[in-house]
């Protein structure tokens, strides 16, 4: 009975420590899986690269920027009171200043902080409908230049 036992925590040790070394990079520590780090500091940290086909991130709370059209259309917005549409003339000047986009982290904010995908999106996507904005007024004066242009015809 004795060397059955003996037998018995001796391959529940070895299953055990066989386990554990097969994941050399994955780690656990205080409740956080780390993979590449022994320090997890959040629910899930990896220290390398990760390969997927598809991620979703929830927006909990935060707003889509719809906001940009409401306040383009309506003049402000109920989605987002403080955001202000620059004219392209105050985002120049701000580019010119600060050497980044408003409403945009800077290159050191990103270096010294990261970023957040969420909130990047986010902010990527208001850019992009600011883009747009900017292009239908450029093309509504183009239209009215060629209109007011006679066609010379050869």
């Amino acid at each position: 009975m004795k060397n059955a036992l003996l037998i018995i925590v001796i391959l529940l040790t070895a299953t055990s420590y066989s386990q554990r070394s097969k994941y050399k990079n994955i780690f656990e520590k205080n409740g956080n899986i780390g993979i590449g780090t022994a320090n997890p500091d959040a629910l899930l940290t990896v220290n390398g690269n990760i390969h997927t086909r598809e991620v979703l991130v929830d927006l909990e709370g935060a707003v889509a920027p719809d906001y940009v059209f409401e306040n383009y259309f309506d003049g402000d917005s109920k989605l987002n009171p403080s955001y202000a549409f620059l004219t392209l003339d105050e985002v120049a000047q701000f580019i010119e200043k600060n050497h980044h986009l408003p409403g945009v982290p800077s290159a050191l904010d990103l270096e010294e902080e990261g970023m957040s995908l969420k909130a990047m999106n986010l902010i990527l996507l208001e850019k992009v409908e600011e883009l747009t904005l900017y292009l239908i007024k450029q093309q509504k004066e183009i239209q009215v230049l060629k209109e007011a242009i006679p066609s010379s015809k050869k």
